[in-house]
């Protein structure tokens, strides 16, 4: 049960895809100025991984391997545009602000390295936990990340003002620069150095 909840947490922290493995980053700087598409990225990439962790988990017995990366691809570009027209049917604006980043879910470094380092040679129910945890804590930062950008850039949360009006009619003014693409990389720096000191100890 312990090895089980690890590999739900592990991800969370220790073993983030983002700010410890590195990897991911283009969407963490093309989603974040808002939190709503950040959120529904991070669902969306959730999905994805533990599903593919799953399928190819189940199959990896008889993938032949100089075929496997071809397989895992297949897979994981049927979920992709089947997750794409869930968005485009159900959440039609959400879907025009990722644009074509859901697309290139395909080729995020997270979902194939998982294919590749476990659901190759593990069980589908590990497999699967697998992909969520790693899901979660790639979608944790994309979540972090899009809060303050939306918040100190817009003065906004999901659309809706949180900062008032009495502050902007004191002269207080957004930060135009937290809606900019390398701010994202600044505050995921932040958190890369936030998080270390407690992995050293």
């Amino acid at each position: 049960m312990s090895k089980n909840m690890n590999l739900i947490t592990a991800p969370l922290r220790k073993a983030n895809p983002i700010t410890v493995l590195i990897l991911g980053i283009c969407s963490s700087l093309a989603v974040t100025a808002k939190l709503k598409p950040a959120i529904v990225m991070a669902l969306s990439v959730t999905v994805v991984t533990a599903l593919s962790n799953l399928v190819i988990s189940l199959l990896r017995k008889g993938i032949p391997s100089k075929i496997r990366i071809i397989v895992q691809l297949i897979v994981v570009a049927t979920l992709v545009i089947l997750v794409d027209q869930f968005l485009k049917a159900f959440m039609y604006d959400v879907s025009k602000q990722l644009s074509v980043f859901v697309g290139l879910i395909i080729t995020n470094c997270i979902v194939m390295g998982r294919l590749e380092a476990f659901a190759m040679s593990h069980s589908p129910w590990e497999s699967f936990l697998d992909g969520i945890g790693n899901g979660l804590g790639y979608g944790s930062i994309l979540v972090i990340v899009a809060f303050f950008r939306e918040l100190f850039g817009s003065g906004t949360l999901l659309g809706y003002q949180i900062i008032p009006q009495g502050l902007y009619d004191f002269g207080y003014v957004n930060n135009g620069l937290m809606i900019l693409p390398p701010m994202a990389l600044i505050i995921i720096g932040i958190i890369i150095w936030l998080q270390k000191p407690e992995e050293e100890k």
